[in-house]
């Protein structure tokens, strides 16, 4: 049985996260880096060795800086479904599939790519988790009939207070049972 794992089909393979940025920063800029990504190192104190730390620190900032070298920069055709649920250091490309060109990105298409999601989410938050183009127009749920529909609530009648904690009379006279009841001494006298 054969064990061994093919690193030729892995492209990142053999590349540091240093290289990787770099060639993300020579090719798009921190600017267009920042509009895709939405991480915030790519815009504030926005330099090679902060970013670096930052993305050392933080697993989805990593991968998604990852997913985001693969498929933009070198181009590689979307991953399979099985594929995608790897980390994209563990993804492993068809053979035959060579890098292509990098993708031509700029700040208006990441402005557009932008829009699209917030409208997206928006919907999906007003579908409560639905897509809002399936989703039927619901009315609300009629109610049940019970015994106890048709009365009207009658108002709740408090019993007296038999707690030391809740007689007025006895906190303000300061009796011992005040004292006594005030376990922790937080009482001042």
């Amino acid at each position: 049985m054969d064990n061994e794992i093919n690193y030729k089909s892995n492209p990142l393979h053999g590349v540091s996260l240093k290289t990787m940025l770099t060639e993300l920063i020579e090719h798009y800029g921190f600017e267009i880096l920042h509009a895709y990504l939405y991480i915030n190192c790519f815009k504030t104190n926005a330099s090679i060795a902060s970013s670096l730390k930052f993305l050392n620190k933080t697993d989805w900032a990593r991968e998604s800086v990852e997913n985001f070298y693969l498929y933009q920069l070198k181009s590689l055709p979307r991953a399979s479904a099985e594929q995608f649920l790897l980390p994209p250091r563990d993804r492993v490309i068809p053979e035959g599939q060579v890098p292509g060109k990098p993708a031509e990105l700029s700040l208006e298409d990441a402005e557009k790519l932008r829009a699209k999601r917030e409208q997206k989410a928006k919907g999906f938050r007003a579908g409560h988790g639905r897509s809002t183009t399936t989703q039927r127009a619901r009315s609300p749920a009629p109610r049940r009939k019970t015994a106890y529909a048709d009365k009207p609530r009658e108002a709740a009648v408090k019993a007296p207070s038999t707690s030391v904690w809740d007689n007025a009379e006895t906190r303000a006279s300061g009796s011992s049972v005040w004292r006594d009841a005030d376990p922790w001494g937080t009482r001042k006298e």
